[in-house]
């Protein structure tokens, strides 16, 4: 039987007040979280850290968060991170950008709390399927 383990969200946003209302949300549901207001620090952290997902906002001091997508999804030993994208950038290119360069999900701010747990779940719930998917296959 798998052991089951609290997943580690990593959450890379900017705004304080933002990122701690995230991080409180994803606590209060049993996650653990690690946060970080700048791209270095949340890329280097992604690598070192291998958490079971990433919250990325892309507007970021230093490295911008498509850096960081594109870094993690391109160049990594860690490119099966799941990434939710979250951003004042809500235009229709901004999303499709934002998928394109490997982001599992995209979430215009602002945005319900409540709709970005589901959307973690979802992200979660389907990166589990495919890792177990692969570790049938590799047996």
């Amino acid at each position: 039987m798998p052991m089951t383990h609290k997943p580690t969200i990593l959450v890379v946003e900017d705004e304080e007040d933002l990122r701690d209302i995230i991080i409180y949300n994803l606590e209060r549901e049993g996650y653990k979280t690690i946060g970080f207001e700048s791209g270095e620090e949340g890329f280097e952290q992604a690598i070192s850290e291998k958490p079971d997902l990433m919250i990325l906002d892309l507007m970021l001091p230093g490295m911008s968060g498509m850096d960081v997508c594109r870094n993690i999804k391109q160049g990594s030993d860690n490119q099966s991170l799941p990434i939710i994208i979250v951003s004042a950038k809500g235009e229709e290119a901004d999303i499709v950008s934002g998928l394109e360069l490997g982001a599992d999900d995209y979430l215009a701010k602002p945005f319900s709390p409540r709709i970005l747990l589901a959307r973690v779940r979802t992200v979660l719930r389907r990166s589990e399927r495919k890792a177990a998917t692969e570790e049938n296959e590799d047996t």
